[in-house]
C-alpha cells in the first residue's frame, strides 16, 4: 500500500509530532543561532508585555517572530543537507547556503521593522 492509500492513523500522527519535537530539541541543542533567537524572543515578548502591546500588535509580533524561527529552521535544514551532499566548497553550494541565510536576514529585517513600528512610539511618545 503506497502512502496515498494509507488509512488515517492517530498513532502515526502522534509519531510525526514526536519526530518534530525531537527535531526542534536538536535544533536548540546544536545550533548557536537558536539561542540568539530565544533571547530575542524573550526580549520582544517582555517588551510587548511591559509596554502593553495591543492584541493586534501582539499578533503581528508573534507572526514576525515565527517567520524568523521558521526561516532559521529551514536554513539549518538547507545547510545540513548541503553539507551532507558534499564537503567540497562548491560555488553552487555556497550560493544555496547564502540564499537560505538571506531568507533569515529578510525575516529578521521584517521583524525589526515591525518591532520598531510598534515599540518606538510606546517608548518615545
Amino acid at each position: 500500500m503506497n502512502s496515498v492509500n494509507k488509512i488515517f492513523s492517530l498513532k502515526a500522527r502522534l509519531q510525526s509530532i514526536q519526530y518534530a519535537v525531537a527535531g526542534i530539541r536538536q535544533f536548540f541543542v546544536l545550533e548557536h543561532n537558536a539561542r540568539i533567537h530565544v533571547a530575542a524572543t524573550l526580549v520582544v515578548s517582555a517588551a510587548a508585555y511591559f509596554l502593553k502591546a495591543s492584541p493586534v500588535e501582539a499578533i503581528l509580533l508573534v507572526i514576525v517572530m515565527s517567520l524568523v524561527w521558521i526561516t532559521e529552521l529551514i536554513n539549518t535544514c538547507v545547510e545540513k543537507t548541503a553539507d551532507l551532499i558534499t564537503a567540497e566548497r562548491l560555488p553552487q553550494v555556497k550560493f544555496i547556503k547564502d540564499v537560505a541565510a538571506g531568507a533569515v536576514l529578510v525575516a529578521a529585517g521584517a521583524a525589526l521593522i515591525t518591532g520598531s513600528i510598534i515599540f518606538i512610539p510606546k517608548i518615545f511618545l
